[in-house]
């Protein structure tokens, strides 16, 4: 059985990317702690699919990301909603594999978007209802891809190791508002598209040789350390790096 935190009844909470993979294991735990949570998501079948399942806990706003002022209105489009935004949780991102000699200034550029961008900007659009507050939290998702030094996907490494950089900021600036921002790493996470896309009986090999946990890891082992986060038992815990890979490093 899950843990419940209490604190987070109520909560209001925005889950960019919460309409699948991990987003969604995240967005339905958040929904099980009692919290009001808005999804932003450019899968719009997916979102009103899991809208329509979990009730009027869950908002969700179709939204391209890497669009600024739309990101900055679905925001809003929450807040008119639910109310001033508690919890944020920076989760979207695409870890498409791409050849470095081919990457393109333009390509770079979208992959900065999709995997670093809005995560300034959607806690941009947040810090004030938390600073008002006296409170909140704000979990970045970043990846341990380029801890292991991972090759074939450069733009993608270079825009999660700069999420560490980008949380270690907010939290030394907003920390005196009570606001706290973590990232969370994730390992291989068995979501569907790593299943269809780049999990083979070759990698899986790897996985089992190189983790401590000799099992698959899902999208749930990363919403619980997110949940937690997000809650006041994680009350004095900011500017951190957590590593949920099953001991691959």
């Amino acid at each position: 059985m899950a843990a419940i935190y209490s604190d987070l009844a109520g909560a209001i909470v925005i889950v960019t990317g919460g309409a699948g993979g991990i987003g969604e294991a995240i967005t339905r735990a958040f929904i099980a702690q009692g919290a009001r949570v808005g999804v932003l998501d450019i899968d719009a079948a997916r979102g009103a699919k899991l809208e329509a399942e979990l009730g009027d806990s869950l908002l969700f706003v179709p939204c391209d990301l890497t669009d600024i002022p739309a990101l900055k209105s679905a925001v809003q489009t929450v807040r008119d909603r639910f109310g001033p935004i508690g919890v944020l949780i920076n989760n979207a991102a695409h870890d498409e594999r791409h050849a470095t000699l081919e990457v393109t200034e333009a390509y770079w550029d979208g992959r900065m978007a999709v995997n670093l961008k809005h995560q300034f900007f959607a806690a941009q659009a947040v810090l004030p209802d938390m600073q008002t507050a006296g409170k909140g939290a704000i979990v970045n998702l970043g990846s341990t891809s380029w801890v292991i030094g991972q090759g074939g996907m450069a733009a993608y490494t270079a825009s999660k190791s700069a999420v560490l950089g980008l949380t270690r900021s907010l939290a030394r600036d907003f920390g005196e508002y009570g606001v706290r921002v973590n990232a969370v790493a994730p390992g291989w996470i068995m979501t569907e598209r790593q299943l269809e896309l780049w999990v083979t009986p070759e990698s899986e090999k790897e996985i089992f040789e190189r983790q401590c946990l000799k099992r698959r890891l899902v999208p749930d082992d990363i919403a619980k350390v997110i949940v937690f986060m997000a809650s006041e038992e994680a009350g004095a815990i900011t500017n951190q790096h957590y590593i949920v890979d099953g001991g691959w490093n």
